[in-house]
């Protein structure tokens, strides 16, 4: 098997047609050996249902597979996905995904001709529904949006500290095995719940520690669809809390511990200094404006979870 599709879906049956159907469309694959997966993360919607019938039509050479994960988690989602795969590349997308018809095609080429990328992502465009906030790029990378117009590799300087989102990201299923530990301390969206987001970026921080290149592929290009409960405010300051609470621990999983002692203050009054002058920009409209209240949620977070360790080793 030369590539598998693993998809990860909890009570959104309303977005796997679609994505299945443009997966049935993928272009220039009659060379490629591969497999979709469908792993449900313990829905209670009629995801199965619809899956099976799905499968009760498939007409296709590869095949559809579906597997129930009953520990909620992304993490476990995306494990149980990776436990699954036949094959050693393993492509991943949300159900709220729609990968373009080449989007296996470019992701199996890309593996070839970088043997030393443990992983790699792709430009994701998003899809909103309903109406879009005019500042919305304030937060578009949390969704995740990323539409660089080139491909370029994280270990480079220039984007050091940068990360794929885990939305349409590929890896190398033995090289995450070896260097990605069994249980994750961020286990990603737990059902409705956002408190642990920030899997992906663990798991890649201990593959790029390895050694290993992350790579961002301009070529591999995935819509992202977001719904309009994802713009209402409960929604997003939850989302932007979950995003900045991670931010300390997969920071300080960048360095060995007597190292990050001596840095963690000066990421301290970094935040701080963050937080107090968009207050200081925006505290008049911050009430009203859902993506600013958003992003100063994201500001409080990351700030509170750097205070909680300073106080704790400093006292």
């Amino acid at each position: 098997m030369d590539f598998t599709v693993a998809i990860r879906t909890y009570n959104r049956v309303q977005y796997i047609p679609n994505l299945l159907e443009q997966l049935k469309a993928q272009i220039e694959v009659d060379q490629i050996n591969w497999e979709i997966i469908i792993i449900d993360n313990n829905s209670t919607d009629n995801t199965a249902e619809i899956i099976k019938n799905y499968q009760d039509n498939w007409d296709k050479s590869y095949p559809l597979k579906y597997i129930l994960e009953t520990k909620q988690g992304g993490f476990y989602a995306r494990k149980r996905g990776i436990k699954e795969a036949k094959a050693d590349l393993i492509g991943f997308l949300d159900d709220d995904n729609l990968p373009a018809l080449n989007w296996v095609k470019q992701a199996y080429l890309f593996a070839q001709e970088h043997p030393q990328a443990g992983a790699f992502g792709s430009k994701i465009i998003g899809e909103f529904e309903g109406e879009i906030p005019e500042n919305i790029e304030e937060i578009a990378a949390f969704f995740p949006i990323i539409t660089w117009p080139e491909t370029v590799c994280f270990n480079s300087s220039k984007h050091k500290g940068l990360l794929p989102p885990g939305a349409g990201l590929v890896i190398n299923k033995k090289v995450w095995l070896e260097n990605v530990p069994e249980f994750l301390t961020l286990q990603g969206p737990v059902g409705d719940k956002l408190e642990r987001k920030g899997e992906d970026t663990e798991a890649l921080i201990y593959i790029q520690r390895a050694g290993w290149q992350i790579w961002y592929n301009s070529e591999m290009v995935i819509h992202h669809l977001i719904g309009k409960k994802r713009l209402e405010k409960e929604y997003l300051l939850n989302f932007c809390r979950g995003i900045g609470m991670s931010r300390f621990y997969t920071r300080k999983l960048r360095y060995n511990s007597g190292q990050f002692l001596l840095i963690s203050p000066i990421y301290l009054i970094n935040d701080l200094r963050k937080l107090v002058f968009y207050w200081l920009k925006y505290r008049k409209v911050i009430p009203k404006d859902v993506v600013r209240s958003a992003k100063m949620e994201f500001l409080k977070a990351s700030f509170y979870g750097y205070m909680t360790f300073f106080c704790k080793t400093y006292k």
